[in-house]
């Protein structure tokens, strides 16, 4: 199987180009490549296939195997993989790419020939919860807020992230009974003021990773409608930021930030 590894701000996935080739088994070869010591090492899998309805299609797997809706960061990766390599004419700065949650629009930037800042319009956001709304978790009385940015997210406000036992209360969250039985993406976000915030999230599926993009937007969206930010702000996660920005005529949220093409090869997989 060829592929490319790629990360958007340290949010990693194997990528593999399908209007080549095929994956037969998608949820078993994600399982097997995302270990970070038997595998290639990612947060998952991407497959970029060819779409009806946009310009690309991208099918995206957890490190468990289960499929997820949709991924920010990943989908960064799949328009720079497009325009990189030619899936796309040169002479675009604009793209669509098909999900599971919708098409979702891409602006970008071109430096040197290779795509390299991109815009994602991630469409309404959806308020699934009170706001806030009680949940007792691993022990504890807390408060989230829910939103949806085509895939399920539980936001929680701390004093400070970096002190948050999120090993534990991460997967209490993600599997907790008031998601089922779809589960949950958990972001714990520390307001430093109204124009920036800092995040830490429990993917389901995944566990911590170093960033999520519909997670930054679900946090941005949570922190305006509780009135702690304004309609921009920067999203500190471990990775690296984000730039979300709501747009108060349409509904419309965006993100902003990089991508980046880490290394390609090639890997047998032991069932082949």
């Amino acid at each position: 199987m060829e592929f490319v590894k790629m990360q958007g701000i340290g949010n990693d996935y194997v990528y593999v180009d399908c209007f080549d080739q095929q994956v037969p088994e998608p949820e078993r070869t994600s399982v097997y490549i995302s270990s970070r010591r038997f595998g290639i090492g990612s947060d998952g899998l991407v497959l970029i296939s060819p779409s009806e309805s946009a310009d690309c299609r991208m099918n995206i797997y957890n490190a468990d195997g289960s499929q997820a809706l949709m991924c920010g960061n990943g989908i960064r990766c799949v328009g720079k993989y497009a325009y990189d390599h030619g899936l796309i004419p040169s002479d675009r700065r604009t793209m669509t790419v098909e999900t599971l949650s919708g098409i979702k629009k891409l602006d970008f930037t071109v430096e040197g020939g290779k795509a390299r800042q991109f815009t994602v319009d991630m469409g309404r956001g959806e308020l699934t919860s009170g706001l806030p709304e009680s949940i007792e978790a691993a022990g504890r009385a807390l408060e989230f807020v829910g939103i949806s940015v085509g895939n399920p997210h539980a936001v929680l406000f701390a004093p400070d992230v970096d002190a948050v036992e999120l090993g534990e209360i991460g997967p209490a969250l993600e599997l907790h009974k008031r998601f089922a039985p779809y589960r949950v993406n958990a972001e714990f976000v520390q307001v430093i003021d109204r124009a920036n915030l800092k995040m830490r999230v429990w993917e389901r599926g995944s566990g911590e990773t170093w960033a999520c993009g519909t997670g930054a937007t679900a946090s941005a969206l949570a922190s305006i409608l509780m009135g702690y930010a304004d309609d921009q702000v920067t999203v500190k996660l471990r990775g690296g930021s984000l730039t979300i920005s709501l747009c108060r005529e349409t509904g419309h949220l965006f993100m902003t930030g990089p991508a980046e093409e880490v290394f390609c090869g090639s890997i047998v997989l032991p069932w082949e």
